[in-house]
């Protein structure tokens, strides 16, 4: 497993995999493809946004969009793993991973009727924080009533 930062060299494979990921959702999102067959995104990789790959075995496996909203105060945007690396808790080592890189304040969301991604976070963060973490429902501008975690890691 390795994690590299999006830049422009790679940029390419970050926004190929994007597709798939809003693809994913699209049924809870009711978003639909473009004249050309492609998604719009909702969290572009500028500003206060990096983008991350995983790759597995030299291979694109998965990708996560961060916000540093402020000094260690982070928010996980985007967050998806290739269902065929979905095994062997690859989606949570690579969640933990992130928090290792990035010590502080934490929240991830999820919007209504993601329930494998609600069940994910609550495992991957309770797994990471021993279970030190609040879950509440949210009302973000864009995406309605959501589910959020909050928690703080450590360096």
């Amino acid at each position: 497993m390795e994690l590299v930062t999006v830049n422009a060299s790679n940029l390419a494979i970050y926004l190929n995999l994007t597709q798939a990921y809003e693809a994913e959702f699209s049924a809870l999102t009711k978003k639909l493809p473009d004249d050309e067959g492609k998604f719009a995104l909702d969290t572009p990789i500028e500003g206060n946004v990096t983008g991350y790959l995983l790759y597995i075995e030299g291979k694109p496996a998965g990708l996560a969009a961060i916000a540093n909203e402020s000094v260690d105060h982070y928010e996980v945007c985007d967050f998806y793993v290739v269902p065929v690396f979905r095994q062997h808790k690859v989606g949570q080592r690579f969640a933990h991973t992130l928090f290792d890189m990035m010590p502080g304040l934490w929240q991830s969301k999820q919007i209504a009727g993601a329930d494998h991604a609600i069940a994910f976070w609550r495992r991957a963060i309770g797994s990471y924080t021993n279970e030190v973490f609040v879950e509440d429902i949210y009302h973000d501008e864009y995406w309605g009533d959501v589910t959020r975690q909050c928690f703080k890691t450590t360096a």
